[in-house]
């Protein structure tokens, strides 16, 4: 892609009212736009970057099994009465409205009900056990306080998986190698540090659930961190009676904030009963299926990467998830200048390397400047002083650590 082909533009202000880090990095780069308080459009490179979150997010839900679906984001409202859900005290995130024969809608806050419903057409045997659908998809929450940006939104994005077992135990079994998933997520995104399975309340199906949280100055939530075991505690359960049944004491507990990244729940018969999922086991038996649901946040989880990967100068995203490898800056615009940086872009290109070139008639410091707040892994630079000796200027975006590569050595360097 040409810097010049991209519609965006580089600001050095972001909105007077946006005061998380990453809403303003973001803004200020050209990655999002703010059409209102909690909710962003994702702009050709946020898009890029939100793609490539949830492709690591999809490869590991796909590597346990999981079956990729779209569900509908309007919602009508007996399945949701039907669970007790659709009553604002009980939900109080709603958004609603009528058709105009006055029929209720809302906007899917989660999809455990209507998804359940759905799955009434195809699970019948114990045969069609175990399945495991999941999605990404936008999410509507009429959230009280939207003030950090991607963190914390009224319209988000949402990968949400469901489990379908024959039994507690195996869904015991799956919620374990999901629980790995998650972590393997994580690391991909350069968040594997920092980042605890966290115990937390169970509800009335399991003593506990799990958290993913990521430890942060940011963040909303209060837990209790065991670095040695690589566990944590939400405030909600901390008490004397779960520190012994986990084996762990006060003293070895730090207290931190983080950032709640994903959670993974046992839902046991919650809704299956309710909505009269069933299935006829090994004996002819009709028993109510056994759920579980695994949510991340693709849309958090790139404000959470832009608040921990940033420095004064802008973004610095890691390589899994940067919208490009390398900003390719051109400095001057005659003739030789033109063909020597064309020829690396397409040799880069060919090679596989995701290139952004900047070809603006533009000084060269607002061009570095630009690059520094994209935050693109590695940059190089295409000049006249280097020109002579065949060389080219390669600067990592991180340590800020400046090179003068050949060819050969520029290439072995990005590959």
């Amino acid at each position: 892609m040409r810097v010049s082909e991209i519609f965006t533009k580089t600001s050095k202000d972001a909105p007077a009212d946006e005061v998380a880090k990453n809403a303003q990095l973001l803004i200020r780069a050209g990655y999002i736009y703010k059409e209102m308080a909690g909710v962003y459009a994702y702009l050709p490179l946020g898009k890029r970057v939100l793609d490539k979150i949830i492709q690591i997010i999809r490869e590991e839900m796909n590597a346990v099994g999981g079956n990729e679906i779209s569900l509908t984001a309007l919602q009508s409202s007996e399945v949701w009465q039907a669970s007790g859900r659709w009553d604002e005290s009980v939900m109080d995130v709603w958004f609603k409205t009528k058709l105009a024969n006055g029929t209720d809608l809302g906007l899917a806050p989660t999809h455990e009900e209507p998804l359940t419903k759905l799955m009434k057409a195809y699970i019948r045997s114990y045969k069609d056990l175990p399945v495991y659908p999941y999605q990404f998809q936008i999410k509507f929450r009429n959230e009280l306080r939207s003030k950090s940006g991607l963190m914390r939104g009224r319209e988000f994005w949402m990968k949400d998986l469901y489990s379908f077992s024959r039994t507690r135990e195996e869904h015991d079994a799956f919620y374990e190698k999901i629980s790995l998933a998650y972590d393997r997520v994580f690391e991909r995104l350069g968040l594997g540090e920092g980042t605890y399975k966290t115990f937390a309340s169970g509800g009335s199906f399991a003593k506990f659930s799990h958290e993913f949280q990521t430890v942060s100055p940011v963040g909303e939530d209060t837990i209790y961190v065991s670095r040695e075991k690589g566990i944590a505690i939400n405030q909600e359960v901390y008490n004397d009676e779960v520190l012994a049944e986990l084996g762990v004491t006060r003293d070895e507990l730090t207290e931190e904030t983080a950032v709640e990244v994903g959670n993974i729940f046992t839902l046991g018969t919650r809704f299956s009963e309710p909505l009269g999922l069933t299935f006829t086991d090994e004996s002819g038996q009709a028993r109510p299926v056994f759920m579980g649901s695994y949510g991340i946040g693709p849309s958090r989880l790139m404000g959470l990467i832009a608040e921990h990967f940033s420095d004064d100068k802008g973004l610095a995203w890691p390589q899994n998830v940067a919208p490009y490898s390398v900003y390719l800056v051109q400095i001057g615009t005659d003739d030789e200048a033109t063909a020597r940086a064309e020829d690396l872009y397409k040799t880069l290109s060919d090679k596989g390397i995701e290139v952004l070139y900047d070809d603006r008639d533009e000084r060269p410091g607002a061009k570095f400047a630009d690059a520094e707040l994209l935050g693109i892994p590695h940059r190089v630079t295409v000049s006249p002083r280097l020109s002579a000796d065949g060389a080219y200027e390669y600067v990592e975006r991180t340590s800020g650590q400046q090179e003068i590569l050949t060819l050969d050595q520029l290439l072995a360097k990005l590959a």
